[in-house]
């Protein structure tokens, strides 16, 4: 497996947001909080980062970011419908700009035949309208999946700065 160099990806966020003087909120489940801790590794983030919400259980999920428990209880908490009202969440409940959320499985356990582990959902969504949602499959222990989601919320959000 290549390395993931999540540094400089929060060096690009950063830069690129700083820029176009826009801010970013977070709403992450799997990644625990990672992705904040790359941003704000970076000088300069305070410029960038409005806040950021860990919304592991399925409850803080409802409560913190308004996902509905119909949804959860529908499609799980590890689906592009959950991921994306996560990010609408967290857009609703910050002054930001573009929000990205992050939930899926890091494993060891937790995984099914049809959501192994691995399995991430990203959302995005902006105050532009902007919704959408990104599905990946990662391999690796519970620390590599993490990191891959850290390096791809990253770069999923690079294009919205």
């Amino acid at each position: 497996m290549l390395p993931i160099d999540i540094h400089t990806l929060a060096q690009q966020v950063v830069l690129a947001f700083t820029q176009t003087h826009r801010k970013l909120v977070l709403a992450e489940s799997c990644t625990g909080g990672l992705i904040a801790s790359a941003l704000t590794d970076v000088p300069g983030a305070s410029d960038v980062l409005e806040r950021g919400f860990v919304t592991y259980s399925n409850e803080a999920k409802v409560e913190v970011l308004g996902v509905m428990p119909e949804m959860i209880n529908r499609f799980g908490a590890v689906s592009k419908q959950v991921a994306e009202e996560m990010a609408q969440g967290a857009l609703a409940f910050s002054h930001a700009d573009v929000a990205v959320s992050v939930t899926g499985i890091a494993g060891p356990g937790g995984g099914s035949e049809k959501k192994p582990v691995g399995l991430v959902f990203f959302g995005l969504a902006t105050r532009q309208g902007t919704i959408m949602h990104y599905k990946c499959q990662f391999s690796g222990n519970r620390e590599e999946i993490r990191m891959q989601a850290v390096a791809e919320a990253l770069k999923m959000v690079l294009p919205a700065a």
